[in-house]
Parts: C-alpha cells; structure tokens; sequence
C-alpha cells in the first residue's frame, strides 16, 4: 500500500506531485515494504530501479547506477565565472517542475538519511519541492509515520524558514 502526506498542511498537494504519487501506485505490488522483508527485503537502488520507467514517462532525470556519469548532479554553489563549485546527488529530478525526488529504504530513520536528503534539498539551486520515499515498516518501525512526524512538527512549530514550497512524503 502506498501512503502520502504533503506538507505544509495548510495547501493542497500541486498537481505535478499527483504523477510521483501514481508512479509509486503503479509499481506498488513490486516494492511494498510490508510483503518485501527478511531476505525480501529491497534496497533502495532496487526501489529506485523498478520505479525509473514511471519517473522518466513523467518528466524526471533518474539516477541508472552509481557510475560518476549516470548520477544526477543538482547545483548548489557557483563560483567564478558561474562554474558549479558544489552540487548534491539525487536520486531523480525534474528542472521544469523544480522536484527533487529521494528514494530511501533501512537508512531513512535509524540514520535519519531523511534529514540529509531534506538539507540538500533546502541548499539546492532552483529547487521549490522535495520528495522523500520511505518505507511504510522497516524492522518493526513505523518509517513513513516517523518522518510524517517531523515535517509535521517543523512545520507547526513554525520556528524554522523552509525555502521549499513543500514536502511530499511517500510511504511505500
């Protein structure tokens, strides 16, 4: 089962978001963390893999391996003569729609990898919106509710600027 939640609360979910959230539905039976476990489980290379066909029909670069040419390169600092002098590795992205998407699996809590990926993503150059995938249980944890727990939190806190327009969270 694929669960969502978009954040700030307060707005209604874009529609270019809509397409991501199918992507997931569509290939739902392949990576569903509650049917996938034990020597099952899948990695979130593999997630990423069976989802690439979706990502790419809707618009977004994917990431096809670890190789140095097939990642996806986000800017975040220019420096002389407008040269990149650092960028963030994503796992899709769509410049159009300004979307970065991340697909995690075991690291996205208990290594709080979300946390990185929401950082990156706050630092990268014409970037409006930030997708993070998680499972829905990981080794008997909540995953998808964790995360959803944070972005509710920083976003009711109110204490903290987000220089994103908003935050999809997936659970898969």
């Amino acid at each position: 089962m694929i669960n969502w939640m978009f954040f700030p609360q307060t707005d209604k979910i874009p529609n270019h978001l809509n397409g991501i959230i199918s992507a997931f539905k569509e290939e739902s039976e392949k990576i569903d963390s509650t049917k996938h476990t034990g020597k099952d489980n899948l990695e979130s290379n593999k997630v990423l893999e069976i989802l690439q066909p979706q990502l790419l029909k809707i618009g977004y670069n994917v990431e096809r391996s670890k190789k140095a040419e097939d990642k996806i390169k986000v800017p975040v600092l220019f420096g002389k003569n407008g040269k990149v002098e650092l960028n963030f590795e994503v796992d899709a992205f769509s410049e159009s729609l300004k979307t970065v998407i991340e697909v995690e699996a075991g690291r996205a809590v208990c290594n709080y990898q979300f946390l990185k990926d929401f950082y990156e993503a706050c630092m990268m150059n014409n970037v409006e919106y930030f997708v993070v995938a998680v499972k829905n249980i990981y080794r008997n944890s909540n995953d998808f509710e964790k995360v959803c727990d944070f972005f509710r939190a920083l976003y009711s806190s109110n204490r903290m600027d987000i220089p994103l327009k908003g935050i999809l969270v997936i659970g898969y």
